[in-house]
């Protein structure tokens, strides 16, 4: 098994409501408490600063094609200037029915990227983190 401690991004003692009010775009910090909470309220756990600049709930072992395992946070999020980008929500394609229901959005490897939460229809994205913190989520 490789060793964790190689990887870049680590999870850190860091307080993740300092770190989200110290955003300085005012949409992006609300933004960014809004999916917080959300993320709390459906994972039933308490989120980790993982590096700098991303959150993370609960935790998701994987192995990568050279068979090293590897920890990630099984969803998370972080208000980047150009979008909220939340992880975790769109593996392989996978929610593909939620997606297409959920409103003004852009996707990437695990991501879901988000210009602004309230053009988001809220009951989907419930679904969609508490459907995906299910699948993703190792206990």
């Amino acid at each position: 098994m490789a060793d964790r401690d190689t990887r870049k991004t680590q999870p850190t003692d860091g307080d993740v409501e300092a770190y989200l009010d110290s955003v300085e775009q005012p949409r992006r910090r609300e933004d960014a408490l809004a999916a917080l909470a959300l993320m709390r309220e459906v994972s039933g756990v308490e989120p980790r600063m993982w590096g700098a600049s991303m959150v993370g709930f609960g935790r998701q072992d994987y192995t990568t094609a050279d068979g090293r395992q590897h920890q990630w946070f099984a969803i998370g999020l972080a208000p980047r200037k150009a979008a909220l980008t939340l992880y975790g929500l769109t593996y392989y394609d996978s929610n593909a029915d939620l997606l297409q229901r959920l409103g003004p959005h852009t996707t990437g490897k695990g991501c879901l990227y988000v210009k602004r939460l309230e053009d988001l229809d809220h009951e989907v994205l419930r679904e969609l983190v508490a459907r995906s913190w299910a699948a993703n989520h190792s206990g």
